[in-house]
C-alpha cells in the first residue's frame, strides 16, 4: 500500500506587520537596510502571547477536531528556540493538541528542513510497523528573540501546522532523499546563556561563508539530490508538475531556478511576501496551497526542495 498525506492544518495569523515597521529595523546597517529592500518579504504575520508549545497543540487541536482520527506517533519539528530547557514541547503539545495515544518525541537539529525529515521519518515508521495507521507531525514558527529580521537570511513571520502521514493518503510521497554537512553546524548561533530573552539576536560568523561557500554546497548538493530523486520515480525534470522549496528570499528563489532548470511556483514568492519566512513550515504551507489551488490533477508530481544553514538537503517527490 502507498503511503502519503492524509490532512494538513496550517495556522496563519490575521495580523499582519510592515518589514519597515519591525522595532530592529533602527539596528540595521546599510547593508541590512538593503538586504531588505530585495528579499522580498513586505509583512509578517505576527500572533500575540502565545509559545511554541502552545501553538502547536492549537494547530494539533484544530487539525483532529476537523478531520478525526487518532495517531499512532506525533513528532514535532524542532523549534528555534525550546519553550523551556528540561521540560517537553512536544509533550506540553500532545497535552493541549489532544492527541491523546500517540508517543510523541521531537526531530531536531535541521533547521527548515525538519518536516522534510519528519515527513521520510513518519512513512518510514509506518512501513516499519504493520500496526500503525497514522502520524501526525506538527511544527510552530516564532521568532528564537524579540528580533524577526535575520540577516543575512530572512525575516520572521509566525504560524504553525499540523498534518498527517497515512496509508492510502494522497500526495502519495513517491521518492526522497537527504543529506546533511556537519561542517557547517556552528555558521549561525545565538550566545543565550550571558543575556536575557528579549537580548537574544542571531549571530552569523562568516557572511561570506553562508553567501558563497553555503551556497556553492547547496548548488551540488540539491542539484545531485533532484536528479537522484527523479531518478527513483523513474521521471525526468519535464514529468514535474509544480516545484517548491523554503520561503527564504526572492534572490534564493532565482539561485535555484538557475541552479536546477526548474521553475519555482509563484505561492512561494507570494507567500513569503505576505506572511514571511515560515521555518519548516514553509514547504507544508507552499505544497498545501499547490495541490489544493496550483491547478494540478490526480497523478501530477510536485518536487518539494528543503535546506537549510545547518547544513542539511532534502528533497521529496509527491504525486498528487
Amino acid at each position: 500500500m502507498t503511503i502519503g498525506i492524509g490532512e494538513i492544518c496550517c495556522l496563519l495569523p490575521q495580523r499582519r506587520v510592515a518589514v519597515g515597521e519591525l522595532p530592529e529595523l533602527s539596528e540595521l546597517g546599510p547593508q541590512g537596510l538593503e538586504f531588505l529592500q530585495t528579499a522580498g518579504v513586505r509583512t509578517v504575520g505576527v500572533f500575540e502571547d502565545t509559545d511554541v508549545g502552545s501553538l502547536a497543540g492549537r494547530a494539533c487541536r484544530q487539525l483532529l477536531a476537523e478531520h478525526g482520527g487518532n495517531p499512532d506517533v506525533m513528532i514535532m519539528v524542532g523549534p528555534r528556540a525550546p519553550d523551556v530547557l528540561i521540560g517537553s514541547d512536544v509533550c506540553k503539545a500532545q497535552a493541549l493538541g489532544e492527541v491523546k495515544d500517540a508517543f510523541a518525541f521531537t526531530v531536531d537539529g535541521l533547521g527548515c528542513a525538519g518536516s522534510s525529515a519528519a515527513w521520510a521519518l513518519a512513512r518510514d515508521l509506518l512501513i516499519a510497523d504493520p500496526s500503525r495507521e497514522s502520524v501526525l507531525i506538527t511544527f510552530a514558527s516564532l521568532p528564537t528573540g524579540a528580533f524577526r529580521i535575520r540577516y543575512p537570511v530572512t525575516v520572521i513571520g509566525d504560524g504553525a501546522y499540523a498534518m498527517t502521514v497515512v496509508r492510502g493518503g494522497r500526495p502519495v510521497l513517491r521518492a526522497h532523499r537527504q543529506e546533511t554537512d556537519g561542517t557547517f553546524h556552528d555558521l549561525f548561533y545565538v550566545d543565550y546563556k550571558s543575556a536575557g530573552q528579549q537580548e537574544w539576536r542571531e549571530e552569523c560568523r562568516s557572511i561570506d561563508r553562508y553567501s558563497f561557500e553555503l551556497a556553492m554546497h547547496s548548488r551540488h548538493r540539491l542539484s545531485a539530490l533532484v536528479d537522484g530523486v527523479l531518478a527513483d520515480a523513474g521521471v525526468t525534470k519535464a514529468d514535474v508538475g509544480a516545484t517548491v522549496m523554503q520561503n527564504v528570499t526572492n534572490s534564493a528563489f532565482d539561485f535555484y531556478e538557475q541552479t536546477l532548470d526548474l521553475p519555482i511556483h509563484r505561492f512561494c514568492r507570494v507567500h513569503l511576501a505576505d506572511v514571511g519566512h515560515l521555518g519548516a513550515m514553509d514547504v507544508v504551507l507552499n505544497l498545501q496551497r499547490v495541490v489544493s489551488m496550483g491547478g494540478l490533477g490526480r497523478g501530477d508530481l510536485v518536487l518539494v526542495l528543503n535546506n537549510s544553514p545547518v547544513a542539511a538537503w532534502i528533497v521529496t517527490l509527491w504525486e498528487i
